[in-house]
């Protein structure tokens, strides 16, 4: 039987929201103090409902170019990384100053791409961070330590929709709020405009997900609508809820009571444990193309991959890399451990595991087994977990 919007919202006890730059600014470069008090006090309601809440945040460059008196965002990674030292300070005081006048602490969680997908040790060591700041009834304001990092200024990894995406997984929230300055997804959706009917309702698996918008920027942004939906679309596969809602029209408290805003990103039936989260979640580096066959054996049956199924080999990568399977359409299919070099994959690729055991000259394992392998299409059945 097919839950109800507001059946499957009343199981949230657990909430990631992320707001972006163009929410939290003005066009001025100044942070726009009503939407912080709107979303500080949407937040602090959810509280009292026994719902717990983390928060992460864009604006530290936006506001630090407003502080610095900046029309445009700068293009040297040095300059970013001052602009951003000068803005969080800026977020944060904001942030403190309005949760302070209604008694609930916060607690600044700075991360890097490093810090949260590099090592599985790291990512335990940041779930029981959060797990402690809950306890002592603190929220979490997160955000990318954009004044000192490098890559989370230059490449997609460091888009504060991935990084909510993976909090909201590492903790395993039961929901993910996307509050950007759009309604949600549109059937034709462009940066300037959206055309088409707002899609209210996407299922794991569905058709559309890859093909419904174009990689367009807002103006303070780096995410646009496709990072957003990608980031909904891991959480898809993980088995937990997403919402694209907009900051300034739609209330937090409205979303969590089940109300049509918005549009809601319905997952599997299963969850997945947490280390298939982790490897969702995990930069991929490098690619396997797999045939026709071994789509099949991976999606509809549950199996692992193995040499036979792999026609080409992609990128420089080790044993025990994360590994993104695509088919021969270019679809990525899911994420897994190779346990095998990129090397020695060129060298078996379409070889029988018997061809392997003796070119190698050692046992051959399956290149990504099943337990290691995570799925994103409708199909797919991962053993589950439900805490």
């Amino acid at each position: 039987m097919t839950q109800t919007r507001q059946a499957r919202m009343r199981q949230v006890k657990r909430v990631v929201v992320k707001i972006g730059s163009s929410s939290l600014t003005t066009r001025s470069n100044k942070l726009n103090r009503r939407v912080l008090r709107k979303l500080v006090t949407e937040v602090v309601a959810l509280r009292q409902q026994g719902i717990e809440v983390a928060i992460v945040t864009s604006g530290a460059v936006a506001a630090g170019m407003g502080r610095l008196g900046l029309e445009t965002r700068p293009r040297m990674i040095s300059e970013l990384q001052a602009v951003a030292a000068v803005g969080q300070n800026l977020l944060m005081h904001a942030y403190e100053t309005l949760f302070k006048k209604r008694d609930v602490p916060i607690g600044q969680v700075l991360l890097s791409a490093e810090d949260i997908l590099d090592e599985r040790r790291h990512a335990l060591n940041l779930e029981n961070a959060f797990h402690s700041l809950f306890a002592f009834g603190a929220v979490p304001v997160i955000n990318e330590n954009d004044s000192v990092a490098v890559a989370e200024l230059e490449r997609p990894i460091g888009e504060n929709d991935m990084l909510a995406a993976f909090v909201g997984n590492l903790i395993q929230a039961q929901l993910l709020v996307i509050l950007s300055d759009i309604e949600g997804v549109y059937a034709n959706y462009r940066s300037n405009h959206a055309k088409g009917e707002l899609i209210g309702q996407i299922a794991h698996g569905d058709p559309r997900l890859d093909d419904l918008v174009s990689d367009v920027k807002s103006r303070h942004g780096r995410g646009g609508m496709k990072t957003k939906i990608e980031a909904a679309r891991l959480r898809m596969a993980c088995g937990e809820m997403s919402v694209i809602a907009h900051a300034r029209q739609h209330s937090l408290v409205d979303i969590l009571a089940g109300e049509d805003l918005g549009t809601l990103f319905v997952p599997g039936q299963k969850r997945l444990k947490s280390r298939q989260r982790w490897i969702a979640f995990t930069a991929p580096k490098g690619r396997v193309v797999i045939d026709r066959g071994a789509e099949s054996a991976l999606v509809e049956h549950n199996k692992s991959l193995l040499p036979a199924g792999i026609i080409s080999c992609r990128g420089n990568f080790i044993a025990n890399d994360t590994v993104r399977v695509t088919n021969e359409a270019n679809e990525e299919l899911g994420r897994g451990l190779s346990r095998y070099t990129s090397e020695e994959i060129v060298r078996i690729r379409g070889k029988s595991s018997a061809s392997v055991t003796k070119l190698l000259g050692r046992p051959a394992p399956e290149v990504v087994h099943r337990d290691d392998l995570v799925l994103f299409t409708r199909n797919a059945a991962p053993d589950a977990e439900q805490n």
